[in-house]
C-alpha cells in the first residue's frame, strides 16, 4: 500500500485558531479553579484520578518495514517507560461516573531533535479509550469544554446520571451495529482498565509519514478480563482496586500499533472526530509495552506521578510532532493547565528525564 508522506502544508489552521485556544485555556482554568475550591487541591484538568502508576519497558520490534521504522521506531531496542492509567474527568469522582479512560506513556532514553521547550531525552504518548476525539477540532473542543465546565459544579449524582444515560444509549446503538464516540466519552462501560485499548485519537507525525497510535492488550490474562464489570455501588474506587490487584499477580502487556495515513479525504488531519477506516490502513504493531508485576499504587510513586511528573503531547521528538487542530490546542492547553496545577499546589513541575527519578 502507498502511504501519504508528511509535509508541513498538510495542516490548515483556522484563521481564528489562537483565539479559540485561548478560550479553551480560560474555560478549563475556570473549571480547575472550581474543582480546587471543592477538593482543596488542584488536580489534572483531565484524567485526574489515577488507577495505576507503573514502570516497565517498551521494546521496538526488529525488522520493521521502512514505512514503520520511523522516528523512535527506527532503531530496534528496549527503553524504560513510566505509564499512568487514569479515569477521564478532571476531578476526583466516584467510579459510578465511568467516562473515558487515559493511558499516558513516557518513554526514556530517546535521543534526537525535540520540539521547542522539550530538553530531555523522552517521548510522551498521551492515549485514551476511543479511536477518535469526539469534539473533532479546537472549535469543538471549546464548545464541548464549555459545557463540561458549566457542569463541574453540579452534584456527583447528576454526573452519574449523565454517564448512565450515555452508556445506555451506546448499548442500544450496539444492537444496531454502531455506537456514538461522544456517548462513550461520557459513559464508558464499567470495564477493566487493563482490558481496554487506548488510542492517540488524533494524528502525529510519524517520521516521513503520519499516523495514529493504539495500545492493545495482548496477554491471555488481560483478554480474560473482557467480561469483567465493576459494581460501583460496592466500590467507588473499584477501577483502581481491580487494576492494583491485577498488577500484584500478573504481567501486563500491550502491543503499540501505528495506523499510517493513506487517504487525505477519508482520513482527515484536521478533524479528529473522523475515525480512520482500518479497511484503508490497518493498525500494525511497532513495539511491545511490558509492565511487570509490581505495586501499582505505592504512595511515594503515586505522589510523584500525580503531583510532580508531567505527561504532555509537547514532550516529543520533532519526528512525532502532534498534528491537526485538536493537537495544536493540546500543545498549549496542557502546558497552561499544568502550570496552574503546580503553582496552586506549591509543587515544582518536572519534565522527568530519567527513570531513576521515579520512586521505587
Amino acid at each position: 500500500m502507498a502511504y501519504l508522506r508528511y509535509a508541513p502544508d498538510i495542516e490548515t489552521p483556522a484563521a481564528n485558531e489562537q483565539e479559540t485556544i485561548d478560550g479553551i485555556i480560560e474555560g478549563m482554568t475556570q473549571q480547575s479553579e472550581t474543582v480546587k475550591a471543592r477538593e482543596h487541591h488542584a488536580v489534572r484538568a483531565s484524567h485526574a484520578k489515577s488507577s495505576a502508576c507503573v514502570t516497565g519497558e517498551l521494546t521496538i520490534a526488529p525488522g520493521l518495514p521502512q514505512d514503520l521504522a520511523q522516528g523512535l521506531f527506527a532503531t530496534p531496542g528496549t527503553h524504560p517507560v513510566a505509564v499512568r492509567f487514569a479515569q477521564g474527568p478532571g476531578e476526583t469522582l466516584g467510579d459510578r461516573v465511568s467516562t473515558h479512560r487515559g493511558m499516558s506513556i513516557k518513554v526514556f532514553d530517546v535521543p534526537g531533535e525535540k520540539l521547542p521547550g522539550h530538553a530531555v531525552d523522552t517521548q510522551d504518548f498521551v492515549l485514551a479509550t476511543g479511536t477518535t476525539f469526539p469534539s473533532g477540532t479546537a472549535a469543538g473542543f471549546l464548545r464541548d469544554g464549555t459545557v463540561i465546565g458549566k457542569s463541574t459544579g453540579l452534584p456527583e449524582g447528576v454526573k452519574s446520571a449523565v454517564s448512565s444515560t450515555a452508556r445506555s444509549l451506546n448499548r442500544v446503538l450496539h444492537a444496531f451495529g454502531t455506537e456514538s464516540a461522544m456517548a462513550d466519552f461520557f459513559g464508558h462501560p464499567y470495564s477493566h482498565p487493563l482490558a481496554d485499548s487506548y488510542f492517540s485519537q488524533a494524528p502525529i507525525r510519524y517520521g516521513e509519514y503520519v499516523a495514529k497510535l493504539g495500545a492493545v492488550p495482548t496477554t491471555e490474562s488481560q483478554r480474560a478480563l473482557s467480561e469483567w464489570r465493576l459494581d460501583p455501588h460496592q466500590d467507588e474506587d473499584g477501577f483502581r482496586h481491580a487494576t492494583v490487584a491485577f498488577f500484584r499477580d500478573h504481567e501486563v502487556v500491550f502491543e503499540l500499533k501505528a495506523q499510517l495515513w493513506a487517504d487525505a479525504e477519508r482520513q482527515p488531519i484536521e478533524d479528529a472526530s473522523v475515525d480512520w477506516p482500518v479497511s484503508i490502513s490497518p493498525y500494525r504493531t511497532v513495539a511491545t509495552l511490558r509492565l511487570p508485576r509490581q505495586d501499582a499504587y505505592a504512595p511515594d510513586r503515586v505522589r510523584y506521578f500525580d503531583e510532580v511528573m508531567t505527561f504532555r503531547p509537547a514532550h516529543s521528538l520533532a519526528a512525532h510532532r502532534p498534528l491537526g487542530s485538536v493537537m495544536r490546542a493540546r500543545l498549549q492547553v496542557y502546558r497552561a493547565l499544568s502550570t496552574f496545577r503546580h503553582r496552586e499546589n506549591g509543587v515544582t513541575a518536572e519534565d522527568t528525564g530519567s527513570i531513576d527519578r521515579i520512586p521505587a
